[in-house]
């Protein structure tokens, strides 16, 4: 009976003081969550933001002036090498070629009625019927005439040349991009018609630390490391994965000083032409890593230009330790370079919170 109207008492107590408006001491949780640390083989998935582009994106300018005519083809379209674009009025191209082919015609006349002065002269300087000089000046006329009348052929194959640029084709198989011009507009050498993405084979562009490099190839040169990676994989940012694997294919020689960081391209096939020149993904690169610890992002504390990590001792209390770190691009995890031994004890989630001496674990 007396247990019970003690219990009574100190319930009623406890509603008297909030009623009151006095706050009740509340007991704060210490207990973290901790892991044993150990070595293990892991696959660690690095993940770079990427730009495609076309391995031959060319940009489609006209190489003659004048009206544009005809525009066959719309933006986004697929064509391929050869296929008619643009046409801009020719007329004034034909009339050029026409005028050079008389003019060839005329110097073709011009040289054949030098070369037969020149022979005749000939056989009557053997005759002794004219004199040297005659032969001489009429040799000197026929010679001209040939050079004149390689240049009225010359004239004719740029004219022919110049009559082709008024049509303008595909240089290759790709995908139309903007088209900013209308047909009757006036170009000119300068003037932007389009981009031909080509597109059987995407680049993705990225940046790679040095320090992963590094990490990974300490005693090779980068581009001997490159047959070293695995397969790589694209993830639009819709978070859909490209279907086919792409392969590391070049690395700059030389790092960003800014950045520190080396520029790569990775190489996509592109059958379906289902990628785009422009588009924004991610691509991530699975890295096969053997007997390394691995510990958990949130385990490690910035502080600074260092990073901490917090061992559990054997009085359950957190004590702060400097560990390194390969900083790789891993969404997750971080491969342990010192610091660390198998077997320690570290807190993982609510590192952030502990405080140095800290109790953890009850």
């Amino acid at each position: 009976m007396k247990a019970n109207i003690q219990t009574y008492l100190m319930a009623l107590s406890a509603l008297l003081l909030v009623g009151c408006g006095i706050d009740v001491p509340k007991v704060t949780p210490t207990s973290y969550a901790t892991m044993t640390v150990e070595r293990k083989d892991v696959t660690l998935p690095l993940r770079y933001s990427a730009t495609l582009k076309g391995t031959n994106d060319v940009t489609i300018k006209p190489q003659v002036s004048g009206q544009l005519m005809e525009i066959r083809i719309i933006e986004g379209q697929q064509v391929k090498k050869g296929d008619v674009l643009f046409v801009i009025d020719s007329r004034n191209a034909r009339l050029e070629l026409e005028s050079c082919e008389a003019n060839l015609l005329a110097s073709q006349a011009a040289e054949s009625s030098a070369k037969l002065e020149y022979e005749s002269n000939k056989n009557l300087f053997e005759k002794g019927i004219v004199s040297r000089y005659m032969l001489d000046n009429s040799e000197n006329e026929y010679k001209r005439a040939i050079a004149t009348t390689a240049q009225a052929r010359a004239a004719v194959d740029r004219a022919q040349v110049n009559l082709g640029f008024c049509t303008i084709t595909s240089p290759v198989t790709g995908v139309i991009g903007s088209v900013p011009v209308f047909a009757g507009d006036q170009v000119n050498t300068s003037t932007f018609l389009t981009m031909v993405s080509g597109n059987a084979q995407m680049y993705a562009e990225f940046s790679v630390s040095e320090s992963v490099l590094a990490y990974r190839h300490e005693d090779e040169q980068v581009n001997k490391s490159l047959d070293n990676f695995p397969d790589v994989s694209f993830v639009f940012r819709s978070g859909v994965e490209y279907p086919l694997k792409g392969r590391v294919t070049s690395v700059t020689g030389t790092v960003d000083r800014t950045t520190g960081s080396l520029s790569c391209k990775a190489t996509f096939p592109n059958p379906d032409g289902g990628l785009y020149s422009g588009v924004q993904g991610t691509v991530v690169i699975p890295i096969d890593e053997k007997d390394v610890i691995v510990i958990p992002q949130n385990a490690v504390v910035r502080l600074q230009d260092k990073s901490l990590v917090y061992k559990v001792g054997a009085d359950s209390c957190a004590y702060s330790a400097i560990v390194t770190t390969t900083g790789m691009n891993s969404e997750r995890d971080l491969i342990v370079m010192s610091g660390l031994e198998v077997g320690d004890v570290i807190v993982t989630e609510g590192a952030n919170n502990v405080i140095e001496g800290q109790r953890v674990l009850y």
